[in-house]
């Protein structure tokens, strides 16, 4: 049977796979219907790399679940762990992988996580501006440039809400004037940045509205051609082993990942509002690393709401379009009980 770049859902693999295609037609596998096709064996090199940064060990796991939680591999709805199973077979010609165990290798370990957790501690605790903590910044900015946001929306929303029934005019809804600008997730006190939401709704969620309250909420278009944005949503998914292509960066990239997930979650972890001054300091210490670096932005997670958000390091790249005025008609809480 033939595959097609859907069976793995791996966005480097995608990029390589026309040029393993060998017909158009169905997937044996996923299914999906008339796409570009390849034989297994012909994936076995780019496979290899990948699986030689693990070592057989009986108190490991299978290749398919190490496959699936370290690369995000293997997500379309048909590939069940049986299908994959057999694909792998396939690729690598070899009928006992999928019932041998493997471990990560020990060549590859990192400290980085580590690191930053230090660092964290002592941003927030002990000092502020000349931490003795140190990060690996070459590393860092090499990381940072596989997580470049694609296929971003040209149009955005901020929101604010209404002190009465008018709302606020365009001029009032960008970013607050430096003298005014309070500490934000992303951004230090003083140094404003412009937050914007993906969707309407997402805007407003995050400005965490009450009920009959009445919001005013503004368009704002980008040009994301010209942006370089970093996109710390999902790192799994954004990183792909196969357009490496030497065994040892992918070890070091596969030890990395935890520490880019974490940087992720810095931008989305609910923060009480009488802590954030403090709880703040660790993400805008990334973003401000992020902005020394080139970048024009960091795209993160909503908490609130299944949009996205935008923390745009300089307001003026943003073009303002209009303002729209909304009523909070319904506020949710979702609660759990303590053990």
């Amino acid at each position: 049977m033939r595959c097609c770049a859907n069976c793995f859902g791996d966005r480097g693999l995608s990029k390589i796979f026309p040029t393993k295609a060998v017909a158009t037609g169905d997937c044996g596998y996923c299914g999906t219907v008339g796409v570009p096709l390849a034989e297994p064996s012909d994936l076995t090199d780019l496979f290899s790399v990948v699986v030689n940064i693990y070592d057989e060990d009986a108190a490991g796991k299978g290749l398919v679940q190490l496959l699936r939680e370290d690369w995000a591999l293997f997500n379309h709805p048909r590939m069940d762990d049986f299908r994959v199973r057999d694909l792998l077979i396939a690729i690598m010609d070899d009928g006992d992988i999928g019932r041998r165990r493997y471990v990560p290798s020990d060549r590859f370990k990192s400290d980085r996580l580590v690191r930053w957790r230090e660092l964290r501690d002592e941003l927030m605790h002990r000092n502020r501006y000349f931490p003795n903590t140190k990060l690996d910044a070459d590393r860092l900015k090499q990381l940072l440039g596989f997580l470049q946001a694609e296929d971003m929306p040209a149009r955005w929303y901020r929101a604010r809400i209404q002190a009465g029934d008018d709302p606020f005019s365009i001029g009032e809804m960008g970013a607050p004037p430096n003298k005014v600008a309070s500490h934000g997730r992303a951004n230090p006190p003083g140094i404003p940045y412009l937050y914007v939401g993906s969707q309407q709704e997402t805007s407003v969620a995050e400005i965490r509205p009450h009920t009959g309250e009445k919001v005013s909420v503004a368009d704002f278009t980008l040009t994301p051609a010209m942006l370089k944005l970093v996109d710390l949503r999902a790192p799994k998914e954004r990183v792909s082993p196969f357009e490496l292509g030497d065994e040892d960066d992918v070890g070091a990239l596969r030890s990395d990942i935890a520490f880019l997930e974490r940087l992720g979650e810095e931008l989305t972890r609910p923060v009480l509002p009488q802590g954030a001054a403090i709880e703040y300091v660790p993400s805008q210490y990334l973003c401000e690393f992020i902005k020394k670096a080139g970048w024009h932005g960091v795209v993160y997670r909503s908490s609130v709401s299944d949009g996205i958000n935008l923390a745009l390091f300089d307001p003026t790249l943003a073009i303002p379009g209009a303002v729209e005025q909304w009523m909070v008609t319904r506020v949710t809480v979702g609660v759990e009980r303590v053990p």
